[in-house]
């Protein structure tokens, strides 16, 4: 192995009982905090470091200060509390003043303290009937742990396991491992000076032994790196081999129809627009399959880059698929997209004239069974030019003709095999383009970790005509709010009004929308027109509300958040979402993407309380911003990187140390070394050591499972 020192995969292979010290009893209480081998005790990292360099006096200690002073023993006494806890009390001292010591159900500390004992005591000072005091302060009797950075472990009540207990063990397998051969350090010279990293030997030492805080951060920055740029490599291997294997389509991008199509649009495609545009084509120009991730803020217009990577593969004879994640979503897309593209033709040497209407056709688990069966003939002869749908495109019985591009809205609403399946080879071993869209804007970190083997393309400004939001945050929905509802409609427009419940729970103290369509038809809003939306309402109902709605025969849409992507009604000026709270970041910023569709400026109200300081600051957030970049990067900051690292769905999490959010200047050196080393085609075969490890943290089937993904 590198340098001839120990791999982490050797290190996998030895069971911690090796280590003196561990015997059945031990191994099974470390199993249980899922420690099995020395690497998984030496990745089993501390949560906190307590300075014990820093050492303090009690006279120099403050009340409400966190401290550690160096004192002696002189008294000790130990009972029973009413409530019957053993109750353990120390008085000690140094040059300076005394101290009491408090223990509650510790009843071994009356043993440990003896009076003449010294010891290192670590705690917040507290002032009781008159006297200083530490209550259940750490302890440590004067020796090796005094007077250094000591390690913290998460303590294992189950397993009895204390954080002096790993630290003996961890500091025996580090002992261990440089006394036979050292480290092994499989990441380049080049690469660890270029960044200024440590070697992996001061790394490990230096997270679980340090002498002082610097070379914890240190220690840190080496491993966060190590384990960001094992991710990276995965997905950065995955994309170039899918490249360089699946053979692709290379489309005609320079045809009439995406021309055409531009032309009778009837606005101006944005910078943004042109330059996504421009990067789709040259991906569909070349024989290889496009992977790419189309991210924009509500608004920014992603349909039209859609349809125009659509037309792409129309015109060249193949067709295109685009699958959305709900029946209501395809069917307003269905609409959107049949409206952009009435009156364009496509050649037919069939047809008298050599052309026909290019044909749009719309797939869902609704659709009639001889519809059905009429798309699913036309399909494969060829008559169908774009289909779109929902899960019910990649059914049995549902076969291309010759399937060019596929666009998957929201993806991260689908299943891994789902989006899997609709990416399978053509009859003649073709491989379709992908287009993934999303909505969810995700901070540029971990796009780069969650979605590394797409190419990413980001549209980020609005087309001219949007108009400004203005987001408000009320405390209650009291009468100001039903009247600025009133206000609107009196001017001929339209409203939303969100409930997070379909009915009442008691469960949850928010409000369900049935019963909040109940009370505002006989109470704030009972001489409007209103209608009601939700998942359960069956599909033909759902589709007569829509249309009413659309057309303006219903003033306030109530309903829950089946709206949250997709509706698009541009004379709806103003919505209402009661208890905001509930809701995320994310949710919140798309729902208020359902207004401002038009020419007149719209509001969104924010109600409700907000009950942890959490929820605040995202309420604070939506009322400062409608940048859904900006929201993103709040979103990883309050709930961190956890809901990001989600989107993988499954597999195991190699982030350890790392994080999204405090860590994005390493995310982007980890994808641009791990480009560096593997980006030219030829892999890890010169890097054998860092292959090695990429197989032992992400496995074979979190490999495969990044690629579908």
């Amino acid at each position: 192995m590198a340098g001839g020192g120990i791999s982490l995969r050797e290190l996998d292979g030895r069971p911690v009982s090796d280590l003196a010290g561990v015997g059945d009893r031990k191994a099974e209480a470390l199993s249980r905090v899922d420690v099995r081998s020395v690497l998984d005790l030496l990745t089993y990292y501390p949560r906190r470091y307590l300075d014990r360099t820093r050492e303090a006096t009690i006279g120099a200690l403050a009340v409400g200060e966190e401290g550690m002073v160096l004192v002696r023993v002189e008294r000790v006494s130990a009972r029973r509390t009413r409530g019957g806890r053993s109750l353990v009390e120390v008085r000690v001292a140094d040059d300076t003043g005394t101290l009491r010591l408090t223990f509650f159900n510790q009843p071994w500390r009356e043993r440990q303290l003896s009076e003449g004992t010294e010891a290192v005591v670590f705690g917040r000072l507290d002032r009781f009937r008159g006297d200083v005091q530490m209550t259940n302060p750490v302890v440590d009797l004067v020796g090796d742990r005094t007077g250094r950075i000591v390690a913290v472990y998460p303590q294992s009540e189950a397993g009895g396991l204390q954080s002096w207990d790993m630290d003996t063990l961890i500091a025996e397998a580090l002992r261990r491992v440089m006394m036979v051969r050292g480290f092994a350090d499989p990441v380049p010279t080049a690469v660890r000076d270029r960044y200024r990293l440590v070697g992996r030997a001061a790394a490990y030492g230096g997270i679980h032994r340090p002498g002082s805080m610097q070379e914890v951060a240190e220690a840190r920055r080496r491993l966060v790196f190590d384990e960001l740029l094992r991710i990276q490599l995965e997905l950065v291997q995955r994309k170039v081999d899918l490249e360089r294997t699946a053979r692709g389509i290379a489309h005609t991008v320079d045809g009439d129809l995406v021309s055409a199509f531009h032309e009778r649009l009837g606005f101006e495609l944005t910078v943004a627009q042109r330059r996504t545009i421009s990067a789709i084509s040259a991906d569909l120009a070349e024989a290889r399959p496009m992977h790419r991730l189309l991210q924009g803020d509500v608004g920014s217009g992603k349909t039209v880059v859609a349809v125009s990577a659509l037309l792409a593969a129309v015109q060249g004879g193949h067709q295109g698929a685009f699958m959305a994640p709900t029946g209501v979503l395809a069917e307003q897309h269905h609409i959107g997209v049949a409206g952009l593209l009435a009156g364009l033709t496509v050649a037919d040497p069939s047809t008298l004239l050599g052309s026909r209407p290019l044909r749009v056709d719309l797939l869902t688990g609704r659709t009639p069974a001889a519809e059905r069966r009429r798309i699913a003939a036309d399909l494969v002869a060829g008559g169908v030019d774009i289909l779109i749908g929902t899960h019910a495109l990649i059914q049995e019985g549902v076969e291309f003709g010759s399937l060019g591009v596929v666009v998957i809205d929201e993806q991260h609403k689908f299943g891994v095999e789902q989006r899997a399946a609709l990416r399978a080879e053509n009859s003649d071993g073709t491989v379709p383009d992908v287009l993934v869209m999303t909505a969810t804007p995700i901070p540029r970190t971990a796009a780069m970790t969650v979605y590394g083997d797409l190419d990413v393309s980001v549209l980020d400004e609005l087309p001219p005509g949007r108009t400004p939001i203005t987001t408000e945050w009320v405390a209650d929905d009291d009468d100001a709010v039903w009247a600025a509802v009133r206000a609107e409609v009196a001017e001929g427009r339209q409203a939303y009004v969100v409930c997070p419940l379909i009915d009442e729970s008691e469960a949850l103290e928010v409000r369900s929308a049935e019963e909040v369509y109940a009370e505002l038809s006989q109470g704030g809003l009972a001489d409007l027109r209103l209608g009601l939306l939700h998942g359960r309402v069956g599909h033909a109902e759902k589709e007569e509300t829509m249309g009413l709605f659309r057309s303006g025969a219903i003033d306030v849409m109530v309903a829950t958040t089946v709206i949250e992507v997709g509706v698009d009604v541009p004379n709806a000026t103003i919505m209402v979402v009661l208890d905001a709270a509930r809701f995320g970041i994310a949710q919140l910023h798309q729902l208020r993407g359902r207004v401002g569709r038009g020419e007149v400026a719209s509001r969104c109200l924010l109600v409700g309380d907000a009950p942890t300081a959490e929820a605040e600051e995202r309420l604070k957030a939506l009322v400062r911003t409608t940048d859904g970049f900006e929201l993103a990067e709040v979103d990883l900051d309050l709930r961190g990187e956890g809901t990001i690292m989600g989107e993988r769905q499954k597999g195991r999490n190699d982030l350890r140390l790392a994080s999204l959010r405090r860590d994005r200047e390493w995310v982007e050196a980890a994808r641009e070394v791990a480009i560096e080393l593997v980006g030219d085609g030829d892999g890890l075969a010169g890097h054998a050591d860092l292959a090695d490890e990429v197989a032992l943290f992400l496995g074979e089937a979190e490999s495969a499972f990044l690629l579908k993904s």
